[in-house]
């Protein structure tokens, strides 16, 4: 079993930015871990073939939590790959699949009614696109400690950035995907973006429970892989 980070590099606001998801291979077969903003399909097409791997072998994508720059090409990959296996968390995937309105979505709105005008543009645009997002019916609905990928995968329950974040933790070889609930900043994984945190003690709760499972590789969506000596 190997793990891959993808590289997606791309622009925002002017300035060059990054994201990296990751790449699960197992027996021949691709998983592929959170899907960019939207229109980001093909750029992590390009990765994966970089890397020398077909999308056919393409099986499962598993989404940590829904937000745009995770969920965004989700739908677009489910149109043009219809065999592929979505997978969430039971909570997040009543996001993801419409049945529920986002919290994300809830929390954009309120935080848009005590802005300074300034801020409101950006707002009001954060919230178009959270509307604009597709969404897509989960296949797999995992919970906390549920052992996936031929058991080589277990999801560990990390609330605080939202209230169903996943993370995925592989024992075999030492390694955490950490979706949201960490980010590698300054040779440290600290959490993501505290002021979008639904529930920040929750998400520091969350963040040392994947500390303590004392994994070697961590790969951070903001950031980038942290390796632990």
């Amino acid at each position: 079993m190997e793990i891959l980070e993808l590289p997606i590099e791309f622009e925002f606001n002017g300035q060059k930015n990054y994201i990296y998801p990751s790449l699960i291979i197992l027996n021949n077969e691709l998983t592929l871990v959170d899907t960019g903003y939207t229109n980001f399909l093909t750029l992590i097409e390009n990765e994966i073939l970089k890397n020398g791997y077909e999308i056919k072998n393409l099986k499962n994508i598993i989404i940590t939590h829904y937000d745009d720059d995770h969920i965004g090409s989700l739908y677009d990959f489910k149109e043009k790959y219809p065999w592929i296996n979505i997978i969430a968390s039971e909570m997040e995937s009543k996001y993801i699949s419409g049945e529920m309105k986002s919290e994300r979505l809830i929390q954009a709105e309120e935080m848009l009614e005590n802005m300074p005008n300034e801020e409101s543009e950006f707002g009001k645009w954060f919230i178009q696109q959270l509307k604009n997002l597709k969404h897509v019916s989960i296949d797999e609905k995992v919970h906390d400690g549920d052992m996936i990928l031929d058991n080589k995968c277990k999801v560990v329950a990390t609330p605080g950035h939202t209230s169903g974040h996943i993370s995925l933790y592989f024992p075999s070889v030492k390694s955490v995907i950490t979706g949201d609930a960490a980010v590698h900043e300054n040779h440290e994984l600290v959490i993501a973006n505290p002021h979008f945190c639904l529930n920040v003690e929750k998400a520091e709760q969350s963040l040392t429970k994947i500390k303590r499972l004392k994994a070697v590789n961590y790969y951070c969506y903001h950031g980038g892989t942290l390796f632990v000596r």
